[in-house]
């Protein structure tokens, strides 16, 4: 392997995992004044919000359970679960009904945006940061003309242990 070949390899590893792809389609939504993208492919469909039947001694950020069409959904405030200053339900707020690990999962967001394809070059790796803050599930910020958009592991986020959706057995799959 030439100097330039492994040169091009390295830089590749060092990229983030959304960006190592060619192109990939992203649904964005709004949390507070950010503006987050998921991969496209884990959502199900986007829902009006519709207040879920509250759960005993469940996490703020968890809002209840929705029945969807048989199967009952575990609904997370992502603008809660995030420390957004604002939390506010209103018509634009929504529901996108998530495809996690085999499971089926909604996020409240305060608005969808579209659906953007980015190439891999437009996908810079998210900085690091020294707090106390997770942000693992961060997997890159894109610039879009004038926006950044913060590209996130919708599955890492919600599989992770203080979510408590999904067991340790699954969330291995």
């Amino acid at each position: 392997m030439s100097n330039e070949a492994t040169q091009l390899a390295s830089d590749d590893s060092k990229r983030p995992a959304a960006a190592q792809k060619a192109c990939a389609e992203f649904l964005t939504f709004r949390l507070g004044g950010e503006e987050y993208g998921i991969d496209i492919l884990r959502v199900q469909e986007i829902r009006s919000y519709e207040e879920p039947t509250r759960i005993a001694n469940a996490p703020a950020f968890i809002k209840g359970v929705v029945n969807l069409r048989g199967v009952i959904v575990p609904v997370v405030d992502l603008r809660i679960k995030l420390g957004c200053d604002n939390v506010e339900y209103n018509a634009f707020t929504v529901v996108i009904v998530l495809n996690v690990h085999g499971r089926v999962v909604g996020a409240v967001v305060d608005s969808v945006s579209d659906v953007l394809e980015l190439a891999g070059e437009l996908i810079k790796p998210a900085p690091e940061m020294n707090t106390t803050v997770d942000t693992g599930f961060i997997t890159g910020i894109a610039s879009v003309g004038e926006r950044m958009l913060i590209l996130m592991d919708i599955e890492a986020l919600m599989s992770s242990a203080d979510m408590g959706l999904m067991d340790s057995t699954r969330s291995l799959q």
